[in-house]
């Protein structure tokens, strides 16, 4: 099958994930909060942006290399974390990071992975990002970063917008539990996909947060509470400036949309802010990220590294981000639809879907550096 002609788009990819993976896994990675009103302003938003061509430019070659936080990565876009990876697809996380190696980009592992960070550790090379959710402990705190740093992680993301669970109503009719229950619902859903089954069989474990689970005890515990939800913080102030001193790496927070609160951020020591609403999974109220990223940085000034993401679902909103002031672009939900579609295969297969889209818009354009795409902006009435 030539995945081009039959699969040209994320969309198609997405659908072919959700005709591989049990409801309740699809629900989890693909569903908002409430009505779902976050993520529609975060693609309406996207779409508003247009630009404007450029002709007679001669042949343009895009030029996709991209330098952030001291590192130089081959294309301007990279795998974001996204927690229970391992429950999409099983070793999606191992494969995820075996891709960002062979493409030189930044690969996320997230603190609520299927996916231990020793797990991945042979398989990341240079590449590794890791996220962080606060912990109720700064004792368990500093034993969970010295482990993340031996396992070869050099860039921590503390993610700041998750001051609670959010409700995420499709979820909850989707039954989802962590591990899924062993119901006759859940049971029957998993056997309707039979080689979601059979990748899980494979890899040997049931589909759990296997680096929160190492600090929680499982007795006394009921069975379906899952460890997360039993030693996640919440984030201040002081916690953002306490990890800052015991972490040496590079440093990065991500779920800003206030310009006051980014430089507040930058005041404490952080080395890059990440413009995020985690994709409309915890408020469907507030703004639109892409309208929020011009603010911060014209609030923060032009040489602190912004990273964008929420609603990419072509090379083109990577464009529209970099347009808007990003230095680089984070990709989520894209690459758990890739790999559920066709594993490995279709993480390669979405790698050329961005970049190939890329290519063929800023040729379009007549551009051939990002930093340059603000210059090709339709005025926004």
């Amino acid at each position: 099958m030539d995945l081009d002609l039959s699969h040209p788009s994320i969309g198609d990819l997405r659908r072919a994930a959700r005709k591989r993976m049990p409801k309740f896994a699809f629900e989890y990675l693909d569903s908002g909060t409430g009505r779902e009103l976050g993520l529609k302003g975060n693609r309406d938003a996207l779409d508003a942006i247009g630009f404007m061509p450029s002709v007679l430019r001669g042949r343009t070659v895009a030029k996709l290399q991209t330098t952030l936080l001291s590192r130089t990565y081959d294309l301007p876009f990279g795998i974001a974390p996204i927690g229970m990876s391992g429950l999409m697809w099983a070793g999606a996380e191992r494969m995820l990071a075996k891709a960002a190696v062979a493409h030189n980009m930044p690969f996320s592992l997230s603190s609520v992975a299927v996916a231990s960070p020793e797990d991945v550790a042979p398989y990341i090379g240079n590449t590794g990002w890791f996220q962080h959710y606060p912990v109720n402990s700064g004792e368990l705190r500093r034993k969970m970063l010295r482990r993340i740093k031996a396992a070869g992680f050099h860039t921590l993301i503390f993610t700041v917008d998750v001051p609670e669970e959010s409700r995420r109503e499709r979820q909850r009719r989707a039954n989802l539990t962590v591990p899924p229950k062993a119901d006759l619902r859940t049971l029957t859903e998993m056997a309707s996909r039979p080689a979601w089954c059979l990748a899980h069989l494979r890899e040997g474990i049931m589909p759990r947060m296997r680096f929160f689970d190492d600090y929680v005890p499982t007795r006394g515990r009921e069975s379906f509470t899952h460890a997360a939800a039993l030693i996640r913080g919440i984030p201040d102030w002081t916690y953002l400036r306490e990890l800052r001193q015991e972490w040496d790496g590079s440093l990065v927070v991500k779920g800003v949309l206030r310009p006051e609160d980014a430089q507040r951020v930058l005041a404490e020591g952080v080395d890059c802010i990440w413009v995020s609403n985690h994709s409309g999974r915890q408020f469907e109220a507030g703004p639109a990220v892409i309208d929020q990223l011009p603010k911060i940085r014209d609030a923060v000034g032009p040489d602190v590294p912004l990273i964008y993401d929420s609603g990419v679902a072509w090379g083109l909103d990577i464009m529209r981000a970099f347009a808007k002031g990003a230095d680089f672009v984070m990709v989520g939900r894209a690459f758990q639809y890739a790999v559920a579609a066709f594993g490995a295969r279709g993480i390669e297969h979405l790698i050329h879907i961005l970049k190939a889209d890329i290519q063929s818009n800023m040729s379009q354009l007549g551009a051939e550096k990002l930093d340059d795409l603000s210059n090709y902006l339709l005025p926004q009435v």
